[in-house]
């Protein structure tokens, strides 16, 4: 500490200034006059981007070879944390041998609406179970003194517009639903870095959010670390620093410098704000270079070992949703025709920053014929998604001869990836034909999932089961091959719920309508939370998994160590033939009636592992949080005096044992007068009255601006209809299609050419090395304001 701030003292503004912004794409700045060493950073979390070569952060250019596991959507409903905890430790060493000191991740963002884009890179609807995985993530990654990068800090639930959209959220939302994960992950973990969204909160960008990064996340949590920002997030410079927002990233080739030293020359900001930032900056610097001094040069890192985990977390992630009639396991000499593309070049990660190139990847028609005696592969459509009409004829033929059906179909590439949000909750219309088209000439069909969010079925009723695969990492392929033959046993829960159809949804009317001005309307009504209180059916609930024995539970206890504490115990039996795992959920369900809450909350789980026959005893813990919502009132967390069931069951919806607790609180009411009845009884959607109301202040429409108003914050797309920029982004087009072969529906193009559509022109500046001039932009905004002279 004497050290860094001996530093700070010889600094001059310039370099102190120098320092707050980072030297390459991935590498902050080193000041050999200093003794300050750099800090190299790596894209992740469910693997490792490191790029050593020509750098981006959009997946484009090569990355060096690294264990692909399984995304945070698969890995996150395996509901086991170990998993998670192991999974970090890999990358870690991974990171160790290809000198990466901080690897960005995990994600904790909430899956708001299966639409997101990138919800394949986040763990669940549910803020305690998100938090748990990403805990167990960062404390994994840092045991080997390798850092981590908490994000997207916060209320970043879109891809569209994600650099300018204004997450409107209430109070309750923010504090009950977007935040916990990130609390509980800086209290319990301490990750070296949060990284800042993209978006604005409430009308402040991220990264000026003083309330956010200082109030919150420093003064409440006691976050001891660094914030830097996404990728290009920096909005404004001086609020920034003033906002503790410590590291800008990339390098903005000294685009804000300017601005700072005038900033500080005007009084308008301190030069011991500055201060502070660097002194974070520096911390964490001489711990990474203390870090590389311990572990010296990793001359390897166990190819092996990383895919044998890889696979295991894919075999614990894997849902098996339905499995009428005991269908699976198969028989390995079943005569068992395979139909999909899918099969053969398998989805297994999502597109975008977190794309990695993985040490090996298997097929999930590979494995499966080196296990099944008779195994016939049918293509039956194109990897893309379009159809072909004679592979699929031959499909239906070869499954009419089959004792068995495997139809794998799911999400392509294109549907889903960081950078824009799924149009629709459906698979291609050529995997529900498929479907369709077997099940109608055999009666035992098993349809393999893969993709990273929910989907529609509208054929579940013609197949016997469904299996979810999820994106499960290199090792996809085995693991769902060793799943369909029984060599292993499905454990995994689904950590999201998966809704009949999208009308269903609580955010189906805001979601994607104006990304610009996302009014949060449901407010702490996200996924179960919504469709249990509103009694809407669902295809399948949060927390379902099936396996293939049976589990028996019983035995509950719930023992009060203190007014506010519980230990809550249950028996779990394995009263199947085989041996396998089941998760006990733990859920707190307040019963005074008309309250602005959810019916029930998840407030802890445990996953089990018996051999057939074993009966354990499980214990779990609630304490003070467990009971409490957050008082917009008081500000603070508060306990409502009353009833509340402990419930325990084997998902949201299936609920085996309960008891009811009394509880003498912090409050006696909640107050719900000025709540807007939808809150208290949701029926449908809310109305921008109701979400008004609770919101405090008055929805203005949002309009985009027009001709002659444009500014270097508007983007491409706002911009498109004129001709000078039709024919500046016609030449952009074409020059990124070169780079994949002409094709136009290839998933990397339209991530590389969404982006750069909807990223705002003063950050594609920012971002661009030097390589994109200011006064090219200043250009475009100039002609399309019909305005030559700018």
């Amino acid at each position: 500490m004497k050290q860094i701030q001996e530093i700070i003292r010889n600094m001059t503004l310039e370099e102190k200034v120098k320092l707050c912004s980072g030297a390459t794409f991935w590498e902050t700045e080193s000041m050999e006059q200093h003794q300050i060493p750099s800090v190299f950073m790596s894209d992740g979390p469910h693997g490792l981007r490191t790029q050593k070569g020509e750098a981006d952060h959009l997946g484009i250019n090569n990355s060096e070879k690294s264990t692909c596991f399984p995304t945070a959507s698969a890995s996150a409903a395996s509901w086991n944390p170990r998993l998670l905890k192991e999974m970090g430790e890999a990358i870690a060493e991974e990171a160790l041998y290809y000198g990466v000191d901080i690897v960005l991740g995990p994600g904790v963002n909430i899956k708001r609406n299966p639409l997101c884009g990138r919800n394949f890179e986040y763990f669940s609807e549910d803020p305690y179970l998100a938090g748990v995985m990403g805990t167990s993530w960062i404390k994994g990654v840092q045991s080997k003194g390798v850092g981590t990068s908490l994000k997207h800090f916060a209320a970043n639930n879109q891809e569209q517009d994600r650099m300018m959209g204004n997450s409107m959220v209430d109070e309750r939302a923010f504090r009950e639903i977007y935040l916990p994960a990130f609390e509980m992950a800086v209290k319990e973990a301490q990750p070296d870095t949060v990284m800042c969204s993209y978006n604005q909160i409430n009308g402040t960008f991220a990264s000026d959010n003083q309330r956010l990064l200082t109030d919150i996340l420093r003064k409440e949590w006691e976050f001891q670390g660094m914030v830097v920002t996404d990728w290009g997030a920096m909005n404004d410079r001086v609020s920034a620093l003033k906002a503790g927002c410590d590291l800008e990233m990339p390098n903005s080739c000294g685009f804000f410098d300017g601005e700072v030293k005038q900033a500080v020359e005007e009084g308008c900001l301190l030069e011991t704000e500055i201060d502070a930032c660097v002194e974070r900056i520096l911390k964490e610097a001489f711990k990474a270079q203390e870090t590389k001094a311990r572990a010296g040069t990793a001359s390897h890192f166990d190819i092996e070992a990383h895919h044998a985990l890889a696979k295991r977390i894919a075999c614990e992630s894997a849902v098996l949703l339905k499995n009428e009639g005991g269908l699976l396991p198969l028989s390995k000499s079943a005569k068992t025709a395979l139909c999909g593309a899918m099969a053969e070049k398998v989805r297994y990660q999502g597109a975008g920053s977190s794309h990695i190139n993985p040490t090996r990847l298997s097929g999930l028609r590979e494995a499966m014929e080196s296990i099944g005696e008779c195994v016939a592969y049918y293509p039956a459509y194109e990897i893309d998604g379009g159809r072909n009409e004679e592979a699929l004829a031959r499909a239906v033929a070869g499954a009419k001869a089959a004792d068995v059906a495997v139809v794998v179909a799911g999400l392509p590439d294109s549907f889903e990836s960081e950078g824009y949000d799924r149009a629709h909750m459906s698979m291609p219309e050529s995997h529900n034909e498929l479907i369709s088209e077997i099940a109608a000439v055999n009666e035992n069909v098993v349809v393999v999932l893969m993709g990273g969010s929910p989907l529609e079925m509208p054929w579940l009723d013609q197949v016997k089961a469904v299996l979810n695969l999820y994106l499960g990492g290199q090792a996809v392929g085995e693991a769902g091959a060793g799943l369909l033959y029984g060599e292993e046993n499905p454990s995994g829960k689904l950590a999201e719920t998966y809704p009949v159809s999208y009308s269903d949804v609580s955010s189906a009317e805001t979601f994607g309508v104006n990304p610009r001005q996302v009014e949060y309307a449901e407010s702490i009504y996200v996924g179960y939370r919504y469709y249990e209180k509103a009694g809407i059916p669902v295809q399948f609930p949060f927390g379902h998994g099936l396996s293939y024995t049976r589990f028996e539970i019983s035995g509950l206890d719930v023992k009060s160590t203190n007014s506010l504490e519980f230990t809550v115990s249950c028996n779990v039996k394995n009263t199947g033939s085989r041996a396998g795992a089941e998760v006990v959920q733990l859920y707190v369900a307040d019963q005074t009636p008309n309250l602005f809450k959810a019916k029930k909350e998840l407030k802890g789980f445990a996953k089990v592992y018996l051999e057939a026959g074993q009966e354990q005893r499980v214990s779990m813990t609630l304490g003070q949080r467990a009971f409490a919502h957050y008082d917009v009132k008081t500000r603070n967390w508060e306990v409502l005096s009353g009833n509340y069931q402990i419930q325990v069951g084997v998902s949201s919806a299936d609920i085996r044992l309960t008891e009811q607790v009394q509880i003498r609180g912090t409050l006696s009411s909640m107050g719900g007068e000025d709540i807007p009845q939808w809150y208290i009884r949701p029926s449908g959607k809310p109305s921008v009255a109701d979400f008004e109301k609770l919101y405090g202040q008055k929805i203005r429409p949002f309009e985009l601006e027009k001709p002659g108003q444009y500014t270097m914050l508007n983007t491409f797309h706002d911009m498109k209809d004129h001709p000078a920029v039709q024919q500046i982004l016609e030449g952009m087009k074409q020059g990124i299609l070169q780079g994949y072969g002409g094709d136009e529906n290839d998933p990397g193009f339209l991530f590389t050419f969404s982006i750069i559509m909807n990223t705002p022109l003063v950050r594609l500046v920012q971002q661009g090395g030097g390589q994109t001039p200011l006064s090219l932009m200043q250009d475009v905004v100039a002609a399309a304001n019909h305005d030559p002279k700018g």
